[in-house]
């Protein structure tokens, strides 16, 4: 069975996104505008510019305006790992605080300890995914030029 066909969705489409961006961003080397990212990433570019202001926000890619404006990395592939765009796209991945009611229905109960066991298998998630780089990312697949 071939794997190329698969549409794999793992993680929030944020991720995906963000990782092809920053892929090509590294590849490119230089300013890519908005729409060349898009049509790169197969992303609307409404969605991708969400994207990349989270991105921009996390300090891995400068916005520049204007006629020859875009984006452009801010560090290196080999400084950026899959963990730090993971959360930086999401919002998720921040620290929570569980609120524990006693009081509270065995369903809401149930809900708050799934949230909890989730919340810590995205922890360590984002732990594994600090082990890749970009350079790493990029290092893996075959660009047709």
């Amino acid at each position: 069975m071939s794997t190329a066909n698969r549409g794999v969705n793992i993680g929030p489409p944020r991720f995906k996104i963000a990782v092809h961006s920053i892929v090509w961003l590294a590849k490119s080397g230089s300013v890519l505008s908005s729409a060349m990212i898009a049509s790169q990433v197969n992303s609307h570019a409404t969605f991708m510019r969400r994207v990349m202001q989270a991105l921009s926000n996390a300090g891995f890619v400068e916005s520049k305006g204007g006629r020859e404006g875009g984006y452009s990395l801010l560090k290196s592939a080999d400084e950026i790992t899959l963990g730090d765009i993971y959360s930086a796209v999401n919002a998720a991945a921040g620290e929570l605080e569980f609120d524990v009611d006693c009081g509270g229905e065995t369903g809401e109960q149930l809900d708050l300890e799934l949230e909890k066991i989730l919340y810590e298998a995205e922890l360590r998630t984002i732990e594994y995914l600090r082990n890749y780089t970009i350079r790493d990312v990029m290092g893996r697949v075959d660009f047709c030029s």
